[in-house]
């Protein structure tokens, strides 16, 4: 059984995700202690229990400690198969971090994985289901990985009532290397629910706006909804860089869509790869293919918790260089 230190780094709740997920993946027990620790809420929260209790269902695991304010748990997985699930988080926690727990399991499952996912498509702290969709997933097609999601819902803060379905076919993925990205159209939605339609389009014309300032094209699409909860948000993307930002009250539209546009500015003039965010997620994707390497603005501590993590459960080792005035990590 390996332990892991739930207070490395950033000390959050990807620990835990990343830890569970290559446990079933390459059938080691964990044990993962003072998790969450530093945190105001300390433990595991409803989101981190559903993302265990999935990934055990997967894998027929058996785990103990796993309980709302836990601070340690341990997981056996045992084998993993196919087959269909409904998943309900029960809240707002987020569809797109709960993916994050469940699709690795495709590469070693031995026939398809098919989940309805219920909860929050665009919450904070979290990516939007349409970066997951347009940057995380299509990265992720570059290495060999067939996973699609389709959104039947949106679920914003505080109600939730997202629905995605997730399908995950059996993958064998190889390295690659994401390096500097050449595009220079950015595709992106701005949607709302239960809100004017002017909302809508003041956020995608502010983002149009300043994309347009600095020379990038722009194909935003408007989407306007009526769904179980009230809320707005945007989401940009070019290649394998995106950026999202939630509207809420009080906060100007053309604020949201500013806030996306300039983040993802910010990313496509460093001419790196991938973006912030993205790199911790594909950290796990290049230990399990072996190789691969990326470029990004700098080393966040969600990257450096992601790189000591998988390090720790797939016995690789990184490497992290400066290069220019941007980071590659290579393996």
């Amino acid at each position: 059984m390996i332990v892991i230190d739930g207070s490395f780094g950033e000390g959050g709740g990807q620990i835990v995700r990343t830890a569970i997920a290559l446990s079933a993946v390459t059938g080691t027990p964990v044990q993962i202690k003072d998790i969450r620790v530093g945190r105001s809420q300390p433990g595991l929260k409803a989101q981190h229990l559903k993302a265990i209790e999935t990934v055990g269902r997967m894998s027929c695991a058996e785990y103990h400690g796993v309980d709302i304010g836990s601070t340690e748990i341990t997981f056996t997985p045992h084998r993993i198969t196919g087959g269909a699930m409904r998943v309900d988080i029960g809240t707002a926690g987020s569809i797109s971090l709960l993916i994050q727990s469940v699709a690795p399991l495709g590469i070693v499952a031995s026939d398809r994985i098919t989940l309805r996912l219920i909860g929050g498509t665009d919450v904070a702290w979290s990516p939007s289901i349409d970066y997951t969709v347009h940057v995380f997933f299509e990265a992720l097609s570059r290495m060999g990985f067939n996973i699609r999601a389709r959104r039947i819902a949106r679920g914003y803060y505080l109600r939730g009532g997202g629905v995605v379905d997730l399908e995950i076919l059996p993958s064998s993925i190889h390295p690659h290397q994401f390096e500097a990205s050449k595009c220079r159209v950015v595709c992106g939605i701005s949607h709302a629910s239960k809100l004017p339609i002017h909302v809508v389009r003041r956020q995608r014309t502010a983002a149009h706006e300043v994309l347009s300032s600095h020379g990038f094209k722009c194909d935003i699409l408007e989407e306007l909804g009526a769904f179980e909860s009230v809320g707005s948000g945007i989401t940009l993307w070019c290649g394998h860089l995106g950026a999202c930002s939630l509207g809420r009250r009080g906060l100007r539209a053309e604020l949201v869509g500013e806030g996306a546009a300039s983040a993802l500015v910010s990313e496509l003039e460093g001419s790196v790869g991938v973006d912030l965010h993205l790199a911790d997620q594909l950290i796990p994707y290049l230990g399990l293919a072996g190789g691969g390497s990326l470029t990004v603005r700098e080393l966040s501590d969600h990257t450096m918790t992601s790189i000591h993590v998988v390090e720790q459960l797939l016995n690789v080792s990184f490497v992290v260089e400066q290069v220019k005035n941007m980071i590659r990590i290579s393996l």
